[in-house]
């Protein structure tokens, strides 16, 4: 969904991954695979054996595509929100038993971007109780982080999460996306146009008439077009609370990446940070011809 960051010598296979968002985990993940481990001179015979022993105790898995880690991580997400609303601490064991499955062998990564997702998204980071406990809790995270609240427009509600992703997305396809293009990013993150959601309630009218409704988003339908299609851009408030290098922060912090690496929106976006700093022009002189105006000619 998003344009393809500058690639800085990356391998094609990741700079394609991280081309769209959601796409930017791990590529061990995507292999289907555990950490791979790099060479090292100081292991010796003994150690070399082990791990030929580990490798024939372990059943061979075959890769997985991106779609199946996708819908995985989505999986452990919605598990994840769902334990949360009792407020009792999940167990790593109810999650490998009721969600991974025969993911096992990536269980760290599935619940790394999980976690990611978690905290931009949702607005919930998840957290181990004690060391090595291998219980966790979901804790509000967009109160006590100043910088995040910055980049969220310090709206203080789970929702400005996908409110920022849905801004995100317009301004990376060049400040207007088509509705289904949105909808086919957010199915992706286990958010769905005709389901409710444990914490974003009705989606659809959450996005379309709500965010609308407060002017963060325009939504206009797109004439000539079979079956009837609409499309979104930033509205007034957006312009007014945030701008577009906020928004590209936000992105290229879900990448993990520098705002930089999107050249382009780079650009466009420090080139409005610009015209914000120079100081307004003198606009046309008021006309003396209003009550004001009399007065100071003494003729009111």
């Amino acid at each position: 969904m998003l344009q393809k960051p500058r690639n800085r010598g990356r391998p094609s296979g990741q700079a394609e991954r991280e081309k769209e968002w959601g796409r930017g985990g791990d590529s061990r993940a995507a292999r289907g695979g555990v950490a791979e481990e790099a060479p090292s001179t100081s292991r010796g015979v003994g150690s070399s054996s082990q791990g030929a022993r580990r490798a024939a105790a372990s059943p061979a898995v075959g890769p997985r595509s991106q779609k199946q880690l996708e819908l995985k991580v989505a999986e452990l997400v919605q598990f994840l929100l769902i334990k949360d609303q009792k407020k009792i601490p999940i167990k790593r064991s109810d999650m490998l038993k009721h969600v991974i499955g025969d993911y096992k062998d990536i269980f760290p990564d599935l619940l790394r971007l999980a976690a990611e997702r978690l905290q931009y998204v949702f607005g919930y980071k998840l957290v181990e109780l004690e060391p090595k406990s291998n219980t966790y809790i979901l804790i509000n995270s967009l109160e006590p982080v100043e910088e995040d609240a910055e980049l969220r427009g310090d709206q203080g509600t789970p929702t400005t999460g996908l409110l920022m992703i849905v801004l995100g997305l317009i301004f990376m396809k060049g400040n207007t996306i088509k509705e289904t293009e949105v909808w086919d990013f957010l199915r992706r993150l286990g958010v769905y146009p005709t389901k409710k959601h444990l914490i974003f309630g009705d989606p659809k009218k959450l996005i379309t008439e709500d965010f609308v409704r407060q002017r963060y988003l325009e939504y206009r339908r797109i004439p000539h077009t079979d079956p009837v299609d609409y499309e979104f851009q930033w509205g007034p408030r957006t312009h007014l609370e945030t701008s577009k290098m906020k928004v590209l922060t936000f992105v290229a912090k879900v990448h993990k990446q520098d705002p930089k690496d999107w050249p382009a929106q780079y650009c466009e976006a420090l080139a409005e940070e610009e015209a914000r700093a120079r100081p307004p022009t003198a606009g046309p002189a008021r006309s003396l011809d209003t009550a004001e105006g009399r007065r100071v000619k003494g003729t009111g």
